[in-house]
């Protein structure tokens, strides 16, 4: 059982009705994540939601957006973003095996696509000012500048969701991606 409360598309109300209304209309489904936002906040999933169309203005491609989402959410431990996003980078081109190594941490053969699992993991993983050579590093990739601060954002959005569903303990409602690696067991929990 989750440790929030949250309501249902047929339960729920007000403001949380609206957009829970926008989200099963657009994905064919309310989530567990967004469901478990919505009921106490829907302000900060539509927040949430304006930050994503940000990213995506960004011109990262999808399949970075998903590479990064997976890079977070492995690193934070958080089964039902792996889960999620692993599904998401599937529809965004991403092979089983590509996804595989990134959750990993292993290269995958692909300079692009290994830039920004790395210049992630470095952001992530450590503290203090970025090393100049990582973004250089980044930026030689072919990354622009816009699509650093996509990053940043992309980052911020993934933390916020990663974040809900460790504490909610969200049951995942997405296919569970083989040979989860951070996962305490392979249980249907966030």
């Amino acid at each position: 059982m989750t440790r929030l409360t949250t309501a249902t598309p047929e339960t729920a109300t007000g403001a949380t009705a609206e957009v829970f209304a926008r989200v099963k209309k657009n994905v064919g489904k309310v989530p567990n994540a967004f469901a478990t936002i919505g009921t106490h906040s829907p302000d900060g999933l539509q927040a949430i939601f304006a930050v994503d169309a940000a990213v995506t203005r960004s011109e990262l491609s999808n399949a970075d957006i998903e590479v990064l989402k997976l890079v977070v959410s492995e690193g934070s431990g958080c089964d039902y973003c792996v889960a999620a996003h692993a599904l998401k980078g599937k529809f965004a081109g991403l092979s089983q095996d590509v996804i595989t190594m990134v959750r990993a941490g292993k290269p995958t053969g692909d300079t692009r696509r290994d830039a920004p699992v790395r210049f992630v993991r470095v952001l992530v993983e450590t503290r203090g000012t970025l090393p100049v050579a990582e973004l250089d590093a980044f930026r030689a990739a072919g990354y622009s500048e816009h699509q650093v601060i996509g990053v940043a954002l992309a980052i911020a959005s993934i933390t916020f969701g990663n974040l809900v569903n460790r504490i909610n303990d969200t049951v995942i409602d997405f296919p569970l991606p083989t040979a989860l690696v951070t996962g305490s067991n392979e249980s249907t929990r966030g």
